[in-house]
């Protein structure tokens, strides 16, 4: 069955499915558990619409291409188009400019907030990086983004403190803050439409806290954002 963006509790929304907008190493503890230095700057690559699944069911993994990582991250659904205004109406954007949108207007650009899994072929993405090669073939493959569904944006009444969680086979795995981004969500919204327009039904992926590791075959998956929401799956 085709993925579509859905509200939690099961309702599909109107939003289409678009490009999925990831940041790199948003977390200090997680850049430093990987052996990477925490960045100056956010680190931001893609995923296609077609790495999109749904949380809410059981999902696969890639079988005989070394550990697929867990990565817990809070998602966030677009619901209007995002850019710079004095470019909207060009073709091309004055990157050395650095205009920004401003903060009001890349929070009402937000339509839900929910959490996924940016599920990584580790063994492949170290190759991959001792290269330095992109990551996508680590990153961006089919069913890499297994995402719950959305909230309502305005469940949240801050979102610069907001807690999730993963669990696995009954044990705490990973507990994320958004509090404790480097970049928080706002400022990763203004950085990354700098350089790309970011449409509704695109979702962006804000960075997995420390605690990352290898996913197997039927394990079972419990992820809670705040208190608001509680999803349960299994991997296949």
């Amino acid at each position: 069955m085709d993925y579509q963006h859905q509200w939690y509790g099961g309702a599909a929304t109107n939003l289409p499915v678009g490009k999925l907008v990831c940041v790199g190493r948003n977390y200090a503890a997680h850049a430093r558990e990987l052996g990477n230095e925490v960045p100056d700057a956010p680190i931001i690559f893609l995923k296609p619409s077609t790495s999109a699944v749904a949380l809410e069911s059981e999902f696969p993994i890639p079988v005989g291409q070394g550990e697929c990582h867990f990565e817990t991250e809070i998602t966030l659904l677009i619901g209007q188009r995002l850019l710079v205004p004095a470019q909207s109406n060009s073709v091309t954007k004055d990157i050395t400019a650095l205009q920004e949108v401003g903060a009001e207007q890349a929070r009402a650009a937000i339509a839900g907030v929910g959490l996924g899994l940016d599920l990584t072929l580790r063994e492949k993405q170290n190759e991959l990086k001792a290269k330095g090669q992109p990551w996508e073939l680590a990153k961006a493959f089919d069913g890499s983004a297994p995402l719950s569904g959305f909230l309502p944006v305005t469940d949240f009444s801050d979102l610069a403190a907001v807690e999730f969680s993963l669990s696995i086979n009954g044990e705490r795995r990973q507990s994320g803050d958004s509090a404790d981004m480097i970049t928080d969500m706002i400022a990763l919204l203004q950085f990354i439409t700098r350089y790309i327009t970011l449409l509704p039904g695109d979702v962006v992926m804000t960075g997995t806290p420390a605690g990352v590791a290898a996913l197997h075959s039927g394990d079972t998956l419990t992820l809670q954002l705040a208190d608001l929401a509680t999803w349960k799956t299994r991997v296949l």
